[in-house]
């Protein structure tokens, strides 16, 4: 009864069969009829005009966005817990080049302007100190919350005051839209995001991200990035056919609902323990070394949050007996 990630969970049935209807001939790279299609796709998801480009990996997808906003010269103001600083292995410095990621305060790994404003005031604007070049949040944040469409409108508002782009992390980008029950727009775009990580792996997806642009320039650099970063696939219908297969009918959508439900049976049987509310498809709680060995014992696997806490994180197919037999256990320690 696994609950360690949304990583581990299945790939959905109609991306494997979308896999095999493309396992047929047609033109390598990105110059398929799958990958044709992304752009049209994505634009009507999103109510404009954008590019999308498939990419292997959200780490890839984060990073060629990045490197599109940011010289080797320049820096990213992110949460310090953002994933970009705490769990991708250094990745951004290398993509960028050296640019720098600069680290802002935030409840529950949430950014605001006045937590990004704290680390522009301390900045001066010469040669002798890195220059900000772009701001990016994460939707839904490591801590499983959700950024409000307003207060990402601040935040777009801020960037553009400030000659800055803003760029979202959308590992959990279907969570925090089933959460916040508004448009993908609202979510990001409409906004000020200028480019979006929209993650389909967590989701159901087998091993495809699209890296959503809402700047044509940043698009149309990334397709050399992307070749010489190695991530330019010879065979990348099989991606953008995932892609394909989860907007189609809001396949991705339904899937995060899903998600986000069990994780909200959780947290009901647990609330005293929440150590944050739970916006999307993940539990952070108070828990005790004896209390989480008496869960692994009933044959619940997670990850411990430090000495006292574990994370709990449900899927677009966790299954709804052990959902609830997990919440009675949690209830019962």
């Amino acid at each position: 009864m696994q609950f360690l990630s949304d990583n581990a969970a299945a790939v959905h049935p109609a991306v494997w069969q979308a896999l095999r209807d493309a396992d047929a001939p047609d033109a390598p790279y990105d110059g398929d009829r799958w990958s044709a299609r992304l752009d049209e796709a994505f634009s009507a998801l999103f109510g404009q005009s954008c590019t999308a480009l498939w990419v292997a990996t959200g780490t890839a997808a984060n990073c060629l966005a990045l490197g599109a906003m940011v010289p080797p010269h320049g820096a990213v103001i992110c949460h310090r817990e953002a994933h970009i600083e705490t769990d991708e292995g250094g990745a951004p410095g290398f993509y960028l080049h050296g640019a720098k990621l600069l680290l802002a305060e935030g409840e529950g790994a949430l950014l605001t302007p006045a937590s990004v404003e704290a680390v522009l005031a301390g900045i001066r604007p010469d040669v002798h100190q890195v220059q900000p070049q772009a701001i990016s949040i994460t939707q839904a944040s490591e801590y499983g919350r959700v950024h409000r469409p307003a207060a990402v409108a601040a935040l777009g508002a801020l960037a553009r005051e400030r000659g800055l782009r803003l760029h979202m992390d959308g590992a959990r980008f279907a969570n925090a839209v089933a959460h916040l029950g508004c448009t993908p727009a609202a979510a990001s775009c409409a906004g000020g995001v200028a480019a979006l990580s929209f993650g389909f792996v967590k989701n159901g997806g087998m091993g495809a991200e699209a890296v959503v642009f809402f700047d044509p320039e940043l698009a149309a650099v990334t397709r050399y990035r992307r070749k010489r970063a190695g991530h330019l696939q010879s065979k990348g219908r099989f991606l953008a056919a995932q892609i394909l297969a989860m907007l189609e009918r809001d396949l991705w959508l339904d899937n995060a609902r899903a998600a986000n439900a069990a994780a909200a049976e959780l947290a009901t049987a647990c609330t005293d323990r929440l150590l944050h509310p739970v916006e999307a498809n993940e539990l952070f709680l108070r828990c005790t070394a004896v209390e989480r060995a008496a869960l692994r014992a009933q044959g619940f696997g997670f990850y411990d949050w430090g000495p006292d806490a574990a994370r709990l994180v449900t899927a677009w197919n966790s299954d709804p007996a052990h959902v609830t037999a997990l919440a009675r256990a949690l209830a019962a320690l």
